[in-house]
């Protein structure tokens, strides 16, 4: 059997800029083959693959070019879609052009996945156009570390400093003094605009801004670091006036979530929509009940009660799940009145085909016992809560209080997820974090139990007055609590703490 080789673009490291045709391939993949500066959060659509690292960052090479060659042959024998993925385009910079030509000569099927560039994405995030009328009507990518061992150079420096209107310099920070130097020897005036942009694209993206004379000493003094790219031209003046992707409200702070990570998605976007780098924690994960009969049982007797109530999407899920292990559906609650605690529950029951009767204001169990008793009486009614093993007793107390026959059932579980507890513990220590994030009791709980109540310079923010009680219980303070208690109200509090607070 002989694969095919898909030499692909991932991109310069936002997620949004990986291409179509990329994210297709990446889920039917067999094997990746992946560098070093490939965003986690893209490697996260190849879930199923095999990986095979090969590392190349900045001159230390995990394995030598030579080597993945032989790798790419050697896999395509085994595989039947192996995808190369490479930062930025294959073609560019990238040595996916040696690459095809062994796949060539190998006789190898392969295919080019062209990416985005980081020397067109990066100056566009920082608010540098690459060309513009008036000022640059060319441009040219240059490498800013040449092979050491070549004994003449193939740059052609009085073409670049007197030819051509913005230079563009990948990995070109530690050589930037020397290529700035030689720019201005053949007759490129100092004062000529230039920025280093560190991280392009990526939440952590840092630009700094100066001159051929002056750039190299402010960079150094920022910290900039690989992997940088350096900007030359009339161009770099227009950031002041056109630069965005680091202004945003949350640019430059890194949160963590704690939430399960299949239900952090529409979070962590929100958070980084508004500039937030988001470190996945997710200290939890859902499982199915213990013993699953009381659910099951609950089920099919669905049709027989007043009420049920939802707590949580994951309870509606459970749910569901139990209705179609006895082949019903939503048919089965025909008559029945649904309350659901917060939007999104509500959303999750619509999804399934069911407009809850009652959603209560606050989403906590005392405003849902409110809600339900202000709906008229409950006594005698049979009402259904299906909801987390651990779960406080307000709702039903305060139901059966008031007359009503209450039937609990346990529809889920939450288990203790200790995968980057390490990594999470060492960037509190190293004052990392700007903020770490709870959504539930079960989150902080798990947290602590992980990680620790100390979170050093770090803000705590919570969904709501229970989660908030949790954590302090627990000995963590709570710097910010969301007004409305969802996921939404709780990045709009993060988003006030950080612009009030600078």
């Amino acid at each position: 059997m002989t694969g095919t080789v898909y030499l692909v673009g991932a991109g310069p490291g936002d997620p949004g800029l990986l291409t179509l045709r990329a994210a297709e391939l990446m889920e039917r993949a067999d094997v990746l083959v992946y560098d070093a500066l490939v965003s986690p959060a893209i490697m996260e659509r190849a879930p199923h693959a095999e990986r095979v690292y090969v590392g190349k960052r900045g001159g230390e090479h995990h394995r030598t070019q030579e080597q993945i060659n032989a790798i790419l042959v050697d896999l395509a024998g085994k595989h039947r879609t192996v995808v190369r993925l490479k930062g930025g385009d294959p073609f560019v910079f990238g040595r996916g052009g040696e690459e095809a030509l062994v796949l060539a000569q190998a006789g190898i099927p392969f295919e080019i996945v062209p990416g985005v560039t980081a020397g067109i994405a990066a100056p566009a995030y920082a608010g540098i156009p690459v060309t513009q009328r008036g000022m640059a009507a060319s441009v040219a990518f240059v490498t800013g570390h040449e092979d050491p061992t070549k004994p003449d150079t193939d740059v052609d420096w009085a073409h670049l400093a007197r030819g051509v209107g913005t230079v563009v310099f990948y990995m070109g920070v530690g050589k930037m003094a020397d290529n700035f130097r030689r720019l201005m020897e053949h007759g490129r005036a100092p004062d000529t605009p230039a920025a280093a942009i560190e991280w392009g694209t990526y939440p952590r993206q840092r630009t700094v801004s100066g001159t051929l004379q002056t750039l190299p000493a402010i960079a150094r003094e920022a910290g900039i670091g690989a992997p940088s790219l350096i900007v030359v031209g009339e161009v770099v003046a227009l950031r002041d006036t056109l630069g965005w992707w680091d202004r945003r409200p949350l640019s430059g702070r890194r949160i963590v979530v704690t939430r399960v990570r299949a239900q952090a998605s529409d979070f962590a976007a929100a958070l980084e929509a508004l500039g937030a780098e988001v470190v996945q924690f997710p200290v939890i994960r859902i499982a199915p009940a213990e013993d699953p009969e009381p659910l099951r049982e609950a089920a099919r007797q669905a049709g027989t009660f007043d009420w049920i109530v939802f707590t949580s999407a994951n309870g509606v899920e459970r749910f569901w799940y139990a209705l179609a292990e006895q082949k019903s559906d939503a048919r089965a609650l025909g008559g029945v009145r649904v309350c659901a605690i917060g939007p999104a529950t509500a959303a999750e029951l619509q999804r399934r085909g069911v407009t809850p009767d009652l959603v209560p204001d606050e989403f906590v169990a005392e405003s849902a016992v409110r809600a339900l008793l202000g709906a008229g009486s409950v006594h005698g009614a049979r009402i259904l809560l299906a909801r987390a093993a651990v779960a406080r007793a307000v709702l039903p107390d305060s139901l059966r209080a008031a007359g009503a026959d209450v039937i609990d059932v346990v529809a889920y579980t939450t288990v203790q997820d200790g995968s980057g507890a390490e990594r999470v513990r060492a960037m509190l220590d190293r004052g990392e974090v700007d903020a770490v994030t709870f959504t539930a009791s079960s989150t902080v709980k798990n947290f602590v139990e992980l990680v620790g109540a100390e979170v050093g310079r770090a803000k705590v923010a919570s969904i709501g007055p229970v989660t908030s009680a949790t954590a302090r219980e627990l000995g963590m303070r709570v710097d910010v609590e969301a007004a409305e208690y969802t996921t939404a109200g709780l990045v709009q509090a993060l988003n006030q703490l950080f612009v009030a607070g600078g």
